[in-house]
């Protein structure tokens, strides 16, 4: 072998190290095991607690119960006790595991006693388990105790052995998880000279246990399930070790267990039988059950019974798989093949009399005969203390209407035939009244389905025999070939009706699956036209809403908080346990609510909204007492799956939005700290060098010299100061606080004003102006106007090329339209709309350095403050120029003097 097979081979197994990093991100779970009450579990736990105590570790106890033992009582002393929770219940107060003080506290290991402790009815979690797994997320080392006998998968062998059924039990992957198991284990003598001196329980009651649960036989059985499970437990941890570190040792055998499982009372055993034998073995396990496509999706009974299973089958640490097929056995193989198992497990009920069973093989026959390479084993209906699953209130009676209503059904159509068959005769001779008899078997098949078309097909050749075969109103046959003819005519109706049976479930199966996927295609469509997350968010509860029919509900975070942010029906509300469930649900990712394990008595059930960056929300919808179906639940986790991706797509889209926005932004930026750089640098290297040159020549200079650099000084400080005033005035527009003025203004008055000021600062310059003299007066800011006005002169001057502009103001109508010309270049078309744009510059000006670009854009936001429009046109006039177009509404004012 080369060295770098030797080498691959000695690489740790990652799923090992996979497991071993997600240990260290929790707190570790130590269980004290005991093969039953009574064996010192608490007192081994708390005399270790108080060792450790002395040694400076902080360590608290959640919850002990010593049920009276003085000596067990007094290890509490000198230990942190954390308070329980009261809580009236039944006209009486119960103390209760605190959880949430044990998570603000949070001391390094937390005692549990009690590990399958029912809780009361308003506790977050109906199980003690599920708090203690909360503890271990939190990063807590926690410290419980358990019996044997209450593991789920040894459930009915500790009730077939002692014949007590146990009520409180724990899943097996509680002792999976747990990183440390002592064995706390004592002989059956000594445990019952325990329970008489009243170390275990009080007199009265260990009278009663001795005469039931705590006998030699009870005792010596539990005390070898215990030894065994605490082996198999350290043989586990053991192989963890050698595969962690790439130690080659003596690896078990791979074996891989799959167990069949159906809508029966026998699978509950089954499923636990497997359970035991993985576990034995150290395999996995996988549950399967097989159903046929044409299914009958009213059968609520039997999926509530699979759900179950499957919980149950979960709990034990087995992966569950549903499968379609016609051909139960060959998928059964199938996948037993592609899953590399070793073993499979079912059941075998009495078999009870039916006509199908006189050609049909039963699948366990069928199974061991078609297996090959497989080990079969086979779980007997042989246990009488098996507990009857029981059916819902009202189930029977409704299936039993149903059977009647198909019977009355089939016997309307025969009834139907006949008396068509009998109209017929009476006019022609009709010998082939079989055929209208052969139309009713199919119609009730189609109506009624199998049962029916038997029972019209039975009943259509008594009817056949009586009216049509000689003698006529009998039920003799006189001639042999009738009776040939009537039998064949029997086997030919029954298999008429199966398969028109068939063709019709197969055909509503079609109809309800084809409903589901148009839901899913409608929806699919919704969310493609959802440009935004509220959209989507609609768009989602109203399709689920119709698929349920119940009240559901989208909870988003918002401010670090789930906030519902879409309900269907819109007054759908939830209450502060349902909030709570929603919030766990988020945090843990994981479903909580009616039917879980998490706040059960919540009426919403809640699941979170996964996509490929995490937890973006939760779902919630009523499920009360009515538990969803197979299909339901297929159709709901596709919703939910199709939901979360486009709530991801519609926040990555407004992402995408705002972050284009930011760049831009960053562009004005960059453009702004550019032309600020350039237009600050030159007025003041030009203010100065003139100051420099003032300082070092001082009277040197000649008059007129001196006379042109205060001038220029002047001028530029003069350039510096509009500058300033228009990044003021941008500012005040893009933060919206510009506030202009209502007042009453004369036009004329604020046009010649600005002329004049822009004269001053353009000496040698031309301004015409064309005012008309009946202007009414407009209501504005004369200040704000004047801007604009100057802001237009300035850029006029500065791009046209030309010294002579024009300015027009007129009455147009119920408008009053001032404009400013020049006789420049002009802007293309392209840009027309562009110049008013923040930063905006042409290419090309009268050779002085441009401004910022900022001057139209105050113009456009000063006049849309005053409630005016502005536009430029190009060309103004002999196809050349600019035209910038201000209009105002007139009100009606008093007429200027």
């Amino acid at each position: 072998m080369s060295q770098i097979a030797r080498s691959v081979e000695k690489r740790p197994d990652p799923d090992a190290l996979l497991a071993l990093a997600r240990k260290e991100s929790r707190g570790n779970l130590t269980l004290f095991l005991g093969a039953a009450p009574g064996v010192g579990k608490t007192y081994a736990m708390l005399a270790r607690a108080r060792k450790l105590k002395a040694d400076g570790i902080d360590i608290a106890v959640g919850v002990v119960e010593t049920h009276g033992r003085s000596e067990t009582a007094s290890l509490l002393d000198g230990l942190e006790i954390i308070p329980r929770r009261k809580i009236p219940y039944q006209g009486r107060e119960i103390e209760e595991f605190d959880l949430d003080a044990a998570l603000a506290r949070r001391p390094a290991i937390v005692i549990v006693d009690e590990l399958a402790h029912t809780n009361s009815p308003d506790s977050r979690h109906p199980k003690r388990y599920l708090d203690v797994m909360e503890l271990l997320d939190a990063g807590i080392h926690v410290w419980s105790a358990i019996n044997i006998q209450h593991l789920e998968s040894l459930a009915d062998v500790v009730a077939s052995i002692t014949g007590v059924q146990v009520r409180e039990r724990v899943p097996d992957t509680m002792l999976d998880r747990a990183d440390e198991v002592l064995l706390v284990d004592i002989g059956p003598s000594e445990l019952l000279q325990r329970l008489k001196e009243g170390k275990v329980y009080l007199p009265e009651n260990a009278k009663r246990a001795t005469e039931s649960f705590f006998k030699i036989g009870n005792l010596t059985a539990l005390r070898e399930m215990a030894l065994r499970r605490t082996a198999d437990r350290v043989d586990d941890q053991m192989v963890d070790y050698l595969k962690q570190n790439a130690i080659e040792g003596p690896w078990q055998s791979a074996e891989r267990l799959l167990v069949c499982l159906g809508p029966n009372e026998l699978s509950e055993k089954v499923l636990r039988v497997a359970a035991r034998q993985a576990s034995g073995l150290n395999a996995p396990l996988l549950a399967v059950s097989v159903e046929r496509p044409d299914r009958s999706s009213e059968d609520t009974d039997a999926d509530n019974s699979l759900e179950a299973l499957f919980k149950l089958a979960e709990s034990l640490g087995a992966e569950t798989r549903r499968v379609t097929s016609m051909d139960f056995v060959d998928s059964i193989l199938a996948l037993a093949r592609r899953e590399h198992v070793t073993q499979i497990v079912i059941g075998k009920s009495h078999r009870t009399w039916r006509l199908s069973g006189l050609w049909r093989i039963a699948l366990t026959d069928d199974l061991i005969a078609r297996a090959s390479g497989i080990s079969i084993h086979v779980v007997a209906d042989d246990e009488p203390s098996i507990p009857k699953r029981k059916k819902p209130v009202g189930a029977g009676k409704l299936n039993a209407g149903k059977r009647w209503g198909d019977l009355t059904l089939s016997v309307v159509f025969v009834g139907l035939a006949t008396i068509t068959g009998l109209t017929i005769g009476n006019f022609i001779e009709f010998p082939n009244v079989a055929s209208i008899y052969l139309l009713a078997v199919i119609a009730s098949a189609v109506r009624g389905g199998y049962p029916a078309s038997l029972a019209a097909a039975f009943l259509s050749a008594l009817a056949y025999n009586f009216y049509f075969i000689e003698p006529v109103g009998t039920f003799t046959i006189a001639e042999p070939y009738e009776v040939v003819g009537l039998m064949i005519y029997l086997l030919v109706a029954i298999i008429a009706g199966a398969l028109a049976s068939r063709l019709g479930m197969q055909a509503t199966m079609a109809r309800a699956r084809a409903s589901a996927t148009q839901l899913l295609y409608d929806f699919s469509r919704k969310l493609s036209g959802a440009a935004s997350a509220e959209d989507v968010l609609w768009a989602a509860v109203t399709q689920i809403h119709s698929a349920l029919r119940r009240n559901v509900a989208v909870l988003l975070t918002e401010n670090r908080d789930l906030k519902v942010k879409a309900a269907w029906p819109p007054d759908t509300e939830l209450d502060v346990t349902a909030i709570a469930a929603a919030r766990w649900t988020f945090e843990k990712k994981e479903p909580a609510g009616r039917s879980t394990g998490t706040l059960p008595n919540c009426p919403f059930q809640f699941r979170p909204l996964v996509s490929h960056s995490g937890t973006i929300g939760v779902v919630g919808f009523l499920l009360g007492d009515k538990p969803m179906t197979a299909d339901e639940e297929k159709v709901l986790s596709t919703l939910l799956d199709q939901t979360a991706i486009a709530i991801d797509r519609a926040r990555l889209s407004s992402e995408s939005l705002e972050q284009a926005a930011r760049l831009e932004g960053e562009r004005f930026r960059a453009s702004l700290l550019s032309s600020i750089s350039h237009d600050l640098k030159t007025p003041l290297a030009t203010i100065t060098g003139a100051v420099s040159s003032l300082r070092q020549l001082g009277d040197r200079m000649k008059p007129e010299s001196r006379d042109d650099l205060l001038a220029t000084i002047e001028e530029e400080s003069d350039q510096l100061t509009r500058f300033v005033a228009n990044l003021l005035d941008m500012t005040k527009i893009e933060a919206g606080v510009v506030n202009a003025k209502r007042e009453w203004l004369d036009i004329r008055d604020v046009i010649n004003t600005t002329v004049e000021r822009a004269l001053r600062n353009y000496p040698g310059y031309k301004i015409d102006r064309f005012v008309s003299s009946d202007l009414p007066l407009v209501r504005g800011d004369s200040v704000l106007l004047g801007q604009v006005l100057f802001n237009l002169i300035d850029n006029a001057f500065k791009y046209s090329g030309e010294k002579t502009i024009s300015i027009y103001a007129r009455r147009e109508g119920d408008e009053i339209v001032i404009s400013v010309s020049d006789l420049g270049k002009g802007i293309p078309a392209r840009e027309l709309e562009q110049i008013f744009e923040k930063f905006f510059r042409r290419d090309r000006s009268d050779g002085r350095k441009p401004g910022t670009g900022l001057g139209l854009a105050i113009a456009k936001g000063f006049v849309e403050a005053m409630g005016g429009t502005i536009k430029a046109e190009s060309p103004a006039q002999k196809r050349r120029g600019t035209r910038i177009v201000i209009r105002f509404k007139v009100e009606t004012a008093k007429e200027p003097e």
